[in-house]
């Protein structure tokens, strides 16, 4: 449908009832970098975020508050526009679900599914969760409330008639597509997972809410009496900010997405049901479903303020700068995997890498070239030669990592500039090129630096514009000058021939000044609790925390489990670790475990042991299980496999 000189990205439309929190921060800057970087290389953007405005929560906050649904959403959209605003988001559009041309949509989609037969009427009899407002199995309500996670009364039993989407049907068909795309969903543990889902079989999606029950949504166009439930309302809202039309050929010039950045708690309803819809209308797939992972505190303890481990991104932002904080949320982690979060690595992530590399080195190169050179950008020599092969390295690496979405290696490139350059003036000594009156190399080594800093600058302008920006102006870059030389290094330009001689530099204030002790701001979240009296520790075989560090714990599945032919207190078992095949281990819990009793349990593996044979069976790993002289049970983590255990 569209030129590929497009490029259409979107974040999952948040819902309208909560409050902004990391996990929204963290996919909205992600999605802004994206498009960001794909504006600067020249190519057609639209970016896409918002919110979910309908469902029974919704109608319930706003009785509640003795307000229509309507100008309860009103009120509650103002926070999340502040948060876009906060965070500097480049969005094309704000969409809300209750927009007119995507109500308009999403009945035209769904008379068109109805007349198609793809959406029938059916009776349903069965248990609803009233919490997260789905229908749910039999096994499914007593597996939640087996785990602690959910209690018997957070359920209901329903019988009534409703109307249901033939997600069934297109099963195979997506087990073919992502077979056939191994990038279509991303990361690949999620690949996996979603594989796994499918193969479990397929049934068919309730889409609607009798009216009578929940009458917030959007009214079905073959029945008066249902409204559609968010299947069929917020996920059509990514065609919807295409400007998507059923009625026409092209449908939109945007389509299909490029991205759809989503958390991996909502990886179900974008790579099964949304893909599903658009088989059933006929519309192409997205190019790429992309489900990053979780912040979580550094000890991996959930966050609350009681303990002490909230993430404030307001308080951040404030403390630090916005720049910042999208800096550390994206170069601290690979994109795709979880990551901890404390305040004490930021604040070391930001002097580190902020004030000491890249804002120390724009300090010196611009206050030197003040002070020892009248302010003039000095005249071009050859490049230094090292500085040069480096940029040409480094160039084509961030703008690879930047187009697939791989934040921290893009950052990491352009670290690795800067502390190059932060080398070459120690090595060079320029103070010393200075007092022996040696103008003309001490030159050369300021041009060189500066024209690092135009580098670094011109790639950082996705992640941190405005701190970047201000560094392209003090030496004289615009932003049309920006593009155009991003643009061209891209193509393969120079990366050092940034800059022209004689433009006048200043130094002003440090682009990120240090800070000794972390902000006022932060501190004063968590005041400094009474002391605990101290207990002494029992006397232990005390281990160094480099040895601990060694151990690389990972959540496996077990996918089975059997009696070992060999030995009377071993089971042997098939794990999926995350990895492109499962792991065979031997385990000595038969005394406490039935093997049929296993199959399915997450459980924690230690995946760097060095493989053994046990009574002649290979055991690649070690399950971790809670006893002394006996096993009592084993020790389980609610993750997908693969999760790194912290």
């Amino acid at each position: 449908m569209s030129s590929r000189d497009a490029f259409y990205i979107t974040t999952p439309i948040y819902y309208v009832n909560g409050a902004p929190h990391i996990g929204h921060a963290y996919t909205t800057i992600a999605a802004d970098t994206a498009a960001r970087w794909q504006r600067l290389a020249g190519r057609d953007v639209r970016f896409l975020t918002g919110v979910d405005e309908h469902g029974q929560k919704v109608l319930e906050a706003a009785q509640a508050r003795g307000m229509t649904p309507k100008a309860h959403c009103d009120d509650m959209v103002v926070g999340w526009r502040a948060m876009m605003e906060q965070l500097n988001i480049s969005h094309d559009r704000f969409i809300r679900t209750t927009d007119d041309d995507h109500e308009a949509l999403v009945a035209d989609v769904l008379q068109r599914l109805w007349d198609r037969g793809e959406i029938y009427e059916d009776q349903y009899v069965g248990w609803y969760l009233v919490k997260d407002e789905v229908f749910v199995t039999e096994k499914e309500k007593d597996e939640r409330i087996a785990s602690g996670e959910l209690k018997p009364e957070h359920f209901r039993q329903i019988e009534e008639r409703n109307y249901f989407f033939r997600m069934s049907k297109y099963a195979d068909q997506l087990v073919a597509h992502i077979e056939a795309h191994p990038d279509f969903i991303q990361p690949t543990n999620r690949r996996n997972e979603v594989l796994g889902f499918l193969r479990k079989g397929l049934g068919d999606l309730c889409i609607s809410r009798p009216k009578e029950r929940m009458g917030w949504g959007i009214e079905l166009p073959f029945d008066a009496d249902f409204v559609t439930y968010v299947w069929f309302d917020a996920l059509l809202n990514y065609l919807t900010g295409t400007g998507y039309r059923p009625d026409v050929a092209d449908g939109s010039p945007y389509w299909p997405a490029s991205y759809h950045l989503i958390g991996k708690d909502i990886l179900t309803t974008h790579s099964v049901y949304w893909t599903t819809m658009l088989l059933a209308m006929g519309v192409p797939l997205p190019q790429h479903i992309y489900a990053h992972g979780w912040w979580v505190s550094a000890d991996g303890a959930k966050m609350s303020k009681s303990t002490g481990n909230v993430i404030d991104v307001t308080k951040l932002v404030e403390a630090f700068g916005v720049d910042a904080s999208r800096y550390f949320f994206l170069r601290e982690i690979r994109f795709g995997a979880d990551g901890g979060f404390s305040y004490e690595g930021f604040l070391g992530r930001y002097n580190t890498d902020l004030a000491n590399d890249l804002g120390n080195l724009a300090h010196r190169g611009l206050s030197m070239t003040s002070k020892w050179l009248g302010g003039a950008v000095p005249e071009r020599a050859a490049p230094h030669g090292s500085l040069l092969a480096l940029a040409n390295e480094v160039v084509p690496q961030v703008a690879a990592a930047y187009d697939t979405l791989q934040f921290k290696e893009a950052l990491e490139g352009v670290m690795r500039l800067a502390s190059a350059a932060n080398k070459h003036i120690d090595s060079e000594e320029p103070w010393r090129l200075n007092r022996e009156g040696a103008t003309e190399a001490l030159g050369q080594v300021m041009r060189d630096v500066l024209e690092v800093c135009a580098l670094a600058g011109l790639l950082l302008l996705p992640v941190m514009p405005t701190k970047a920006r201000e560094l392209l102006a003090k030496l004289g870059i615009g932003d049309d000058a920006a593009r155009a030389a991003l643009s061209e290094l891209v193509g393969g330009g120079a990366p050092l021939e940034l800059l022209s001689a004689g433009f006048e530099v200043t130094a002003g204030d440090p682009l990120f000044p240090r800070f000794r002790e972390m902000p006022a701001l932060i501190a004063e979240m968590f005041a400094a609790e009474e002391e605990p009296k101290h207990i002494p520790l029992p006397e232990l075989d005390w281990i160094a925390f480099e040895d601990f560090s060694k151990v690389q714990l990972r959540v496996g599945k077990v996918l089975t489990a059997d009696d070992h032919p060999k030995a009377d207190k071993l089971l042997v078992l098939t794990v999926d670790v995350g990895e492109a095949r499962p792991r065979t281990i031997c385990a000595g819990i038969k005394s406490a475990f039935a093997p049929a009793d296993l199959v399915g349990r997450s459980v924690v593996v230690v995946v760097n042991l060095k493989p053994r044979k046990l009574r002649g069976i290979p055991s690649e790993g070690m399950i971790l299980a809670a006893g002394d002289k006996a096993v009592v049970d084993l020790l389980s983590v609610k993750a997908d496999p693969g999760e790194v255990v912290r």
